[in-house]
């Protein structure tokens, strides 16, 4: 198994009691949840905290989601989720892949893409991305293939 792109930013993953529904696997909602820690370790990883999206009162909000699960994750699993910012116009929207695999077997669980808009925190309304943004994301801009 090989990455769908080059040097991801990887969220190592144990499949834990919690994260399992009635059906005996992952539920979909906690892949979303790893989706979110994946991307905020990695935003912090680039220099950019919640801290950081407070002072400059901007943040990157999701827009939307759009997720392939392709296999399910079962208690005890170990998985890696990799991430990349594979666009980013410098000003308003980035979008990020998401790639889910179990090192067991080589199989991919999920592959998605989020699309972010920056916005002001305190009013909620979309403004541009302040420079830390554009020069912290931009430094991880991996174009997607």
């Amino acid at each position: 198994m090989s990455w769908e792109l080059p040097a991801p930013f990887v969220l190592e993953i144990e499949v834990g009691a919690e994260h399992i529904d009635a059906l005996g696997h992952a539920n979909n909602t906690v892949y979303v949840g790893w989706m979110e820690q994946c991307a905020w370790s990695h935003s912090r990883s680039l220099g950019l905290s919640i801290d950081d999206y407070r002072r400059l009162d901007r943040a990157m909000a999701v827009v939307r989601h759009e997720i392939d699960y392709l296999a399910a994750a079962h208690l005890g699993e170990r998985l890696q989720l990799g991430t990349w910012i594979v666009a980013s116009d410098g000003r308003l929207s980035m979008q990020r892949q998401f790639q889910l695999w179990r090192p067991a077997d080589g199989a991919t669980l999920l592959r998605a893409r989020t699309r972010f808009a920056c916005i002001e925190l305190s009013s909620g309304k979309p403004r541009r991305m302040p420079a830390e943004f554009v020069e912290g994301y931009g430094r991880a801009l991996v174009p997607a293939l």
